[in-house]
């Protein structure tokens, strides 16, 4: 997954480790590339997706939702998509990932299918923050991961559209080798690392939640006058 959603959810864990082990010196890498950990002879790794390298172990930690989402002057202003085809009118962001530089589709939940759809970007960016802020400032309506957006919905920044299209078939995962030859330093990185970020509820909204930030929203409407 793009580097910068990384930093914010292994620091935490990065410095809870250096706090009980302070004679251990990590080193951390960020890649938006899809590097071989064997090859290149990293002890822990983590990676947004499904695939794994060969010789790999892999722990799923959480599901990535991927959210449709506007701030609240965005649909005053233009208006709430209310179908996959009115959104194709509406001002939407296109993320474009950055070692491969091309611009990813919509992952879209539809008949009980996943199906992949190119929107016509108003922005386009190959920074995740970037892209949240243009949300944020009511600019485009964004596809975001549950890791950018999960507060600003809690807290009415972003309000979620289109629920029942949502996806999260993709997760957050944990990679390392086979534990019976890891050092013991390894294997405390790992335990560390799963018990802080196993299904973190700062981090997966659930469907109430997620219902509730759309119904408040239309609660605080202003009423059109008669």
């Amino acid at each position: 997954g793009p580097k910068s959603s990384f930093a914010p959810i292994l620091m935490p864990v990065v410095s809870e480790f250096c706090r009980r082990y302070p004679a251990i010196r990590p080193e951390i890498q960020l890649d938006d590339g899809k590097s071989n950990w064997v090859l290149d002879r990293v002890d822990v790794g983590f990676r947004i997706g499904t695939a794994t390298d060969e010789g790999v172990i892999a722990r799923r930690l959480f599901p990535i939702q991927l959210i449709i989402c506007a701030a609240p002057a965005y649909l005053e202003q233009h208006g709430v998509p209310r179908t996959l085809a009115e959104l194709q009118s509406h001002r939407c962001s296109a993320f474009r990932h950055p070692a491969t530089g091309q611009v990813l589709p919509w992952h879209l939940h539809v008949d009980g299918q996943l199906v992949h759809r190119h929107v016509s970007p108003t922005l386009s960016t190959n920074d995740t923050e970037l892209e949240v802020q243009a949300v944020l400032a009511g600019q485009v309506i964004g596809q975001l991961a549950n890791l950018s957006a999960a507060s600003h919905v809690r807290e009415g920044r972003l309000v979620p559209l289109l629920i029942e299209h949502m996806t999260d078939h993709i997760g957050m995962h944990v990679y390392y080798g086979s534990r019976e030859a890891q050092p013991k330093r390894v294997r405390a990185f790992i335990d560390l690392a799963i018990e802080m970020l196993l299904e973190p509820p700062q981090y997966v909204l659930t469907s109430k939640e997620l219902h509730a930030a759309s119904s408040a929203w239309a609660r605080r409407r202003p009423k059109p006058a008669r």
